[in-house]
């Protein structure tokens, strides 16, 4: 090796070791070791208390293969008296991918969400004493599902099935044995406006009502969410018959299906 070399080598090295002490000295004790989070929690929790804590859970593939559907599971049910769950994905170009509160159901749900590159997946619980509890996952992905077209957009056939909703009651729930599921479905494109020639045009507020119409759980969501969204909420106990989910789109396109 030459002395150029042996220069350029050292300079190399030296610029890794300041990259890998980095986010020891400026993340907050981020267990990602995250630049963003600094910024994230400013942003989402303005001068809360957030602490990071295990009992929050979030689990996905460790590679996303496909970015436009990424699985993702959200359980906070190790914590007393939540009251809303917010996930946040720290290097998609929207970071905010929905916020649940579940009201008469548990603190845990299941969905799907477009990934522009390999980033934490964070879930926030808030407990009714004020304080947000963090935890996450990294997954890792080639990257690109905020910037390209569905396909029901792409094929057009998206018009056609706009704001179809349905759902279904399953006796049983993997997070509980005394738990049933609850499973929708909206026909929608999703679109993230980062498309070009293609504004944003996608489901921001979701919620399943009783045959009273009382609200068993209220969600808000988020371009990042996948196309044609799925998620399924668990409850304590069977769920009584006559459940509808409604909602509506950033444009006013109303939403309203059963459950059965």
């Amino acid at each position: 090796m030459t002395a150029m070399l042996r220069r350029r080598f050292a300079v190399l090295t030296l610029l890794c070791a300041s990259a890998a002490a980095a986010p020891a000295q400026d993340t907050g004790g981020d267990p990602f070791g995250s630049l963003q989070w600094p910024d994230l929690k400013r942003e989402f929790f303005g001068s809360a208390r957030v602490v990071f804590d295990e009992r929050v859970q979030v689990r996905g593939p460790g590679f996303a293969e496909d970015p436009m559907n990424v699985p993702i599971s959200v359980s906070a049910l190790g914590l007393p008296e939540v009251e809303a769950l917010v996930v946040i994905v720290d290097r998609n170009p929207i970071r905010k991918v929905l916020e649940y509160q579940p009201l008469a159901a548990l603190a845990s749900l299941s969905f799907r969400f477009k990934l522009e590159q390999a980033s934490p997946v964070r879930a926030a619980a808030r407990t009714k004493d004020g304080v947000w509890h963090v935890g996450g996952t990294q997954v890792d992905s080639a990257g690109g599902g905020c910037t390209v077209s569905g396909a029901t957009r792409k094929d057009g056939s998206w018009a056609q099935t706009l704001g179809d909703a349905r759902g279904r009651v399953f006796a049983s729930s993997p997070v509980s044995e005394s738990a049933s599921r609850v499973r929708v479905m909206v026909m929608h494109p999703m679109d993230t406006g980062l498309v070009g020639g293609i504004p944003a045009f996608y489901v921001n507020r979701l919620a399943v009502r009783d045959e009273q119409g009382r609200e068993l759980l209220r969600l808000s969501t988020f371009e990042p969410i996948s196309e044609n969204p799925v998620f399924s909420f668990d409850f304590p106990g069977r769920v009584a018959a006559g459940l509808r989910l409604v909602g509506a789109d950033n444009n006013g396109n109303r939403i309203d299906g059963r459950i059965e």
